[in-house]
C-alpha cells in the first residue's frame, strides 16, 4: 500500500476549490465526491471535510467563486464607464460571455440545477449572487436618473430580461450550439441595440 504523501500547499481551501473544479470539467458534477477529491489533492477526508461539510457546499463554494470573479470584473468595468453608455454595455456583454466561456464549470453551478434546484444553495452564495445582480440593478437605475433610460421600464424588470437574455447566449456557447465566436460578438451587438431600444422609449 502506497503511503499518503504530505500536503505542503499554504491553502487547502483555495486548492480543494481548484482541484473540484478540473474534477468537474473531466467527470461531470455525478462524477465527483470529497472522497475522490481529497484522494486527488492527496489529504485526508477529513482534512477536506473540515473546509467543506460536504459536497453540497462544495459545490456551492465553487458557484460563490465564480459570482465574486465576476462582481470584481463588474467593479472594473464601472471604474472604466465612459459616457458612452452604447460602448460601455456592448463591452458589458462581451466580459459576461467571455467569462462564462472561461470558466465553464464555475457558470454552470452560478446558474444551475445542482446547486439551486437539486442542492441546497448555501446563504453566502445567495448574498454572493444577490449583490452581483443588484449592482447591474443599480446601474440602470442610476441610468435612468441621468436620463439616459426611459423611466417608464421598470429597471428591475429590464435587469431580469437582459440577464436572463446573456444567460441564454452563454448556454448556447458554452453548449457547443454557438461554436463560432464572431457570430456571438455580432449577437452580442444586436442584443445591446434590442436592450436601448426597449429601454429608451
Amino acid at each position: 500500500m502506497t503511503a499518503r504523501k504530505p500536503y505542503h500547499h499554504g491553502n487547502l481551501h483555495q486548492k480543494l476549490l481548484e482541484e473540484a473544479t478540473r474534477m468537474i470539467g473531466e467527470q461531470g458534477v455525478d462524477g465527483i465526491s470529497m472522497r475522490s477529491l481529497a484522494e486527488r489533492v492527496g489529504v485526508s477526508r477529513t482534512a477536506a471535510y473540515h473546509h467543506f461539510k460536504d459536497k453540497n457546499a462544495l459545490l456551492c463554494a465553487i458557484a460563490e467563486q465564480g459570482f465574486e470573479k465576476w462582481q470584481t470584473h463588474f467593479a472594473q468595468l464601472m471604474r472604466e464607464q465612459s459616457g458612452d453608455m452604447n460602448g460601455w454595455l456592448k463591452a458589458f456583454v462581451r466580459s459576461y460571455l467571455d467569462l462564462s466561456w472561461e470558466h465553464p464549470e464555475e457558470y454552470d453551478l452560478m446558474f444551475g440545477r445542482p446547486v439551486w434546484k437539486n442542492g441546497e444553495p448555501t446563504e453566502s452564495l445567495k448574498s454572493a449572487s444577490f449583490a452581483c445582480f443588484q449592482d447591474y440593478v443599480d446601474l440602470i437605475r442610476s441610468w435612468q436618473g441621468k436620463g439616459k433610460l426611459s423611466k417608464n421600464i421598470d429597471c428591475l424588470r429590464l435587469a431580469q430580461v437582459s440577464w436572463s437574455m446573456l444567460h441564454g447566449m452563454s448556454r448556447l456557447l458554452n453548449d457547443g450550439i454557438y461554436l463560432d465566436r464572431n457570430s456571438i460578438d455580432a449577437m452580442s451587438d444586436s442584443a445591446v441595440e434590442m436592450i436601448l431600444a426597449a429601454a429608451t422609449t
